[in-house]
C-alpha cells in the first residue's frame, strides 16, 4: 500500500483560542482517550475496510427505463490528471471503488481547488490587497444526469434538529 494510506499523521492537539477550551475531558484526557480507543477510529484510509460484496452490495434503482448517459471526460492539464490518478489509485487500493469496464453510465470528473484562506499582500503600489493561497485540489464527480433518473428512497434517513416542542 501507499505510505500516505497506511501511516497516520502524528497526533497533536492544537492550541485553542482563549475563549475556547477542551471542556469535556480536558486536554490531557483527550489525548489519553484517543490513544485508548485508537482501534475504533479510522486514522488512515487503510483503516476503512470495504464491505465484502457477498454481505452487502449497494444498488442504484432507476425510475422507468432511462437512456444511459455516457458523458465525455473533460480535458485537464497534467497537474489535474495527476490529482485524479492519485485519488483513484488511493480509492482502488483500499477497495472503496473497483473498475467496471462495461458501465453504461459514465460521469465526468472535475478537479476543483480546495477551499483556501485569504491573506493580505502588498502590491507594486505598496497597497494591501487580498490574495487567495492555493493549497491543493479536490476531485469531484458530476452525477447530475444519474441523479435525475435515480428513484428516490422514501425510507432515507432524515437528519433534523429536535426543537423544544418535540423534545418535551
Amino acid at each position: 500500500m501507499l505510505p500516505f494510506i497506511v501511516e497516520a499523521s502524528k497526533l497533536e492537539l492544537k492550541d485553542l483560542p482563549n475563549h475556547l477550551k477542551y471542556v469535556y475531558l480536558g486536554a490531557e484526557n483527550v489525548v489519553r482517550a484517543l490513544k485508548e480507543y485508537k482501534a475504533a477510529i479510522g486514522w488512515t484510509l487503510a483503516d476503512i475496510k470495504g464491505i465484502s460484496l457477498s454481505i452487502c452490495m449497494h444498488r442504484i434503482l432507476l425510475e422507468g427505463d432511462p437512456k444511459p448517459s455516457r458523458e465525455p471526460q473533460r480535458r485537464s492539464n497534467p497537474t489535474m490528471k495527476e490529482v485524479v490518478m492519485k485519488e483513484l489509485l488511493k480509492l482502488l487500493d483500499v477497495c472503496i471503488i473497483y473498475s467496471i469496464s462495461d458501465s453504461e453510465w459514465v460521469s465526468p470528473i472535475h478537479v476543483v481547488p480546495k477551499k483556501t484562506r485569504t491573506t493580505m499582500v502588498r502590491n507594486l503600489n505598496n497597497e494591501l490587497v487580498p490574495m487567495r493561497v492555493q493549497n491543493g485540489w479536490r476531485m469531484c464527480i458530476d452525477f447530475r444526469k444519474l441523479n435525475q433518473v435515480t428513484r428516490k428512497d422514501p425510507f432515507s434517513p432524515t437528519f433534523h434538529r429536535p426543537n423544544a416542542r418535540t423534545a418535551s
